[in-house]
């Protein structure tokens, strides 16, 4: 019979089922090195935000077969080093779902309402009713910022309401909103139109600061903003001026920047109602992500695939020597793909060309679902779970294989189509690196080593190239290396540059205003 230590608090529903199946130990609050020398009785180790996972935790557990993080977010657990060692990590992604969900149906509500004003008003003795006058969400605009698992059933319950919900992910169907009656826009059109402004997207790179001063000058003053994802998502000085200054008329925060946000100037507006991270503390929540963890590690100790695992999948040793390369390969063409790309996500098309072609490709398709999917998901994506992710979103995904291409052993290529067009970016594996070889109609050859990729499509003419060269040496952006593909001479070329400093939005507009540039895009691998 298995065993199971349980280090942090979980709901005993959780425990109790995991009982049914194993030798179960709680041992709570357990210091570093106490936890090091027992890890290795044990077979699993469910934990929640308190126990840090470490590359030492984990070579100390020498029969670990799984860790189960009852929770959404897996930081404090070393991903790395459970993979080399074979142990699977799973988590439970959906038990807060409609806890988080209704926190911030509660809080548009509070906002539109004033409700924690007129409350603080009674309390002190106040009875002025005409100070708290409100408004109806009835007929009013709804623009939620990510349609994963919590968007979608804020959208469901706002619907309920009777509001008008625009969703904006570059990762969700139209097909699939409409059948929640979610009219898919713009970003610029959610920030231009909505009443209310909810975020459900992940942090990264991407979306970070992805409302500021920029985005918050598109809005109506009469916007209510609201935001219980991550507070990185909001430049909060920005916000607390705009609503100080009436250009927003309120917000509702759950998460900031630093918890506790011991000063932070949101505590100092009365217009802005704050909660201390409470999206997932409801009773219910905690015994759904209890049972659900505990469902995930049985799984795994039962020998069966866990639904959510959240790290890479082993590929298997007769294909490993042939296809290993080439997952690097596809992942990066992904998320190049996707970084070019312009407009809402319509289609994925992956080839496989060359002697990869031969094999099962379905490592290299998740290889390049996960490139494309991890600029933008509320969820870790990776080998194992981008298909089911790609499948939820009712992408539409079509694979082709072919003999090999001109010059190339294998290719893998990714070809996204859009609202706005197509995008293709073709990727190989050549002298133990990965090469990108093609944008779009150019035949390139870049290696992805870190930086970022300054792509300025333009027409070939003397001194176009050293007048962005120019450019970045006024801003002091150190070029690494530069590639150029062009179909004729003096006709239509692409300049990719590698920079190895971020480019100033300033830098960015001076390259796309000079003579014979059509378009700019800056890229990060």
């Amino acid at each position: 019979m298995p065993k199971i230590l349980v280090s942090d608090p979980v709901a005993t529903e959780g425990i109790d089922l995991l009982r049914t199946q194993g030798e179960v130990d709680v041992k709570l609050r357990l210091d570093p090195k106490d936890l090091i020398s027992i890890i290795g009785e044990y077979d699993a180790l469910v934990v929640r935000s308190e126990t840090k996972v470490t590359a030492e935790v984990i070579e100390a557990g020498k029969r670990l077969q799984v860790i189960g993080r009852a929770g959404v977010g897996v930081d404090n657990i070393d991903l790395d080093a459970a993979t080399s060692k074979g142990i699977a990590v799973v988590n439970a992604p959906t038990g807060n779902t409609i806890a988080a969900a209704e926190h911030t149906i509660a809080l548009m509500m509070a906002l539109a309402r004033n409700i924690p004003q007129a409350y603080d008003s009674l309390r002190r003795g106040e009875w002025t009713r005409s100070a708290f006058t409100g408004i109806e969400v009835r007929n009013r605009v709804l623009g939620i910022i990510g349609l994963g698992k919590v968007g979608t059933e804020v959208a469901r319950r706002a619907a309920g309401l009777q509001m008008r919900v625009q969703g904006y992910d570059p990762f969700v169907s139209p097909e699939q909103a409409g059948l929640l009656g979610i009219e898919m826009v713009s970003l610029e059109r959610i920030f231009r139109e909505s009443d209310f402004i909810c975020l459900h997207t992940p942090l990264t790179e991407s979306t970070r600061g992805i409302i500021g001063e920029k985005q918050i000058s598109m809005m109506k003053p009469t916007v209510r903003i609201l935001n219980t994802a991550r507070g990185e998502l909001v430049d909060e000085d920005a916000l607390y001026r705009a609503v100080e200054e009436g250009r927003v008329a309120g917000a509702a925060l759950d998460v900031f920047s630093q918890e506790p946000p011991k000063g932070s100037p949101l505590l100092k507006s009365n217009k802005i109602i704050v909660t201390p991270h409470l999206g997932a503390s409801t009773g219910e929540a905690q015994v759904e992500v209890s049972r659900e963890v505990a469902e995930q590690v049985i799984a795994v100790l039962q020998g069966q695939s866990a639904r959510y695992t959240v790290n890479a999948p082993f590929v298997l040793p007769e294909t490993q020597a042939i296809l290993a390369p080439y997952i690097d390969a596809a992942s990066y063409t992904g998320k190049l793909a996707i970084q070019l790309a312009e407009g809402q996500l319509m289609a994925i098309n992956l080839r496989y060309e060359g002697e990869i072609a031969g094999y099962d490709t379905n490592i290299l398709k998740a290889a390049c679902l996960t490139g494309v999917l991890s600029t933008f998901s509320e969820q870790r994506v990776n080998l194992v779970n981008a298909n089911l992710l790609a499948a939820q979103r009712r992408l539409r995904i079509t694979e082709q294989k072919g003999p090999a291409a001109e010059h190339y052993g294998s290719l893998v290529t990714v070809e996204l189509e859009t609202a706005e067009g197509k995008t293709v970016v073709s990727g190989t594996h050549v002298r133990g690196q990965t090469h990108i070889v093609r944008i779009n109609s150019y035949w390139i050859d870049i290696v992805p080593t870190g930086g970022y990729l300054l792509f300025a499509d333009h027409q070939d003419r003397p001194g176009t190239i050293g007048a962005v060269g120019n450019v970045t040496g006024k801003y002091d952006i150190n070029i690494g290396f530069m590639e150029v593909g062009r179909l004729e001479p003096r006709g239509r070329a692409t300049m990719i540059l590698g920079l190895d400093d971020p480019l100033p939005d300033e830098a960015l507009a001076e390259i796309e205003a000079l003579p014979n540039v059509f378009q700019v895009k800056v890229a990060q691998l």
